[in-house]
């Protein structure tokens, strides 16, 4: 049986981090549950993946191949002991991947509880001319978006925030040509853009894609998209795809930090053949190597889009 794009997720966003116990441990305060922790003493690296998982979380309960919005934390032994390493976060030369954002019922409160546990920030609310987004830095100084699931004027009034109502909302990676990515994104991936934002002042624009319908407009000052998990975001600044020397980088060459994006799909050994058949770039055949359940392909910016099997839908592995 031939794969179906519309049963795919966009699973999970891999970071690398220096030290596990201290990623985890911010990722766990902003409200998620490490749901699943894989150990590879003998390439000596191991991963966590952290989701939101309370009750009223959108995949609660879920295996983990069979939900979006997971962040997965990669350790290659011994950079926690290492003073001098560190990763890249994507944001000063050279430029990549972006941020990851998560969406919170309270923006105040919630900037205050992650200010007030001695957390740093890119941007505060405060700063500069958005009023209505915040961006956190985790251990590794990489991005964290808050946005407000509610208008500020709702949640003003109050001081509290609720972390189990919290969402991984997106992530966020810049793109040298929107034509080619987006295609590439519907086309091969199956995505479908739900919402496109033109900053023109700025000159850049961002185009939100996932394997949900484009939500209805909501309150002002609020993205109608806030409540959902598994969003991507693309990000092109204005002129470069006319520089043909112009690339981002990928965040596996050195500088390392950022890794991948995660599909999970129906059918993996029909979804790389239909990958095949679309003539994509492959960093990874399935039959490439020691891991054959997983695969690598490549889009347009050369970013590593790993692919495995959504086990609710067919088992395969023993994850």
């Amino acid at each position: 049986m031939a794969s179906n794009p519309s049963k795919y997720k966009f699973n999970h966003s891999m970071l690398r981090v220096k030290d596990p116990q201290v990623s985890v441990k911010f990722y766990e305060f902003i409200g998620m549950k490490l749901i699943n922790k894989i150990q590879n003493p003998d390439v000596k690296f191991d991963v966590y993946f952290l989701a939101y998982d309370t009750p009223s979380a959108v995949s609660a309960g879920k295996h983990w191949t069979d939900r979006e919005g997971i962040i997965e934390l990669t350790h290659n032994y011994g950079t926690e002991n290492d003073p001098d390493y560190k990763v890249h976060t994507g944001n000063s030369d050279p430029k990549g991947f972006g941020h990851v954002c998560i969406s919170v019922d309270n923006i105040q409160a919630a900037c205050k509880r992650l200010e007030d546990a001695g957390y740093r920030f890119q941007k505060k609310l405060t700063d500069g001319r958005m009023r209505h987004i915040a961006f956190a830095l985790d251990p590794d100084g990489y991005w964290v978006e808050i946005i407000g699931q509610k208008p500020l004027e709702e949640t003003e009034a109050t001081t509290t925030t609720d972390v189990t109502t919290y969402r991984m909302n997106h992530t966020m990676i810049r793109v040298k040509d929107p034509e080619k990515s987006l295609a590439f994104y519907q086309d091969i991936c199956g995505m479908n853009l739900v919402r496109t934002h033109e900053v023109a002042a700025a000159s850049f624009n961002l185009y939100f894609l996932s394997y949900g319908a484009s939500p209805a407009d909501g309150p002002s000052g609020v993205s109608p998209m806030a409540g959902q998990e598994g969003l991507l975001e693309l990000t092109w600044n204005y002129g470069t795809e006319k520089d043909a020397d112009f690339k981002y980088h990928d965040g596996n060459a050195e500088p390392q930090g950022f890794g991948h994006i995660c599909l999970a799909v129906d059918d993996l050994e029909e979804a790389c053949k239909r990958f095949e058949e679309k003539g994509v770039n492959w960093r990874k055949r399935l039959t490439d190597g020691r891991m054959k359940n997983i695969a690598f392909i490549l889009d347009p910016d050369g970013y590593w889009i790993e692919i495995v099997q959504n086990e609710k839908l067919k088992q395969r592995s023993n994850w």
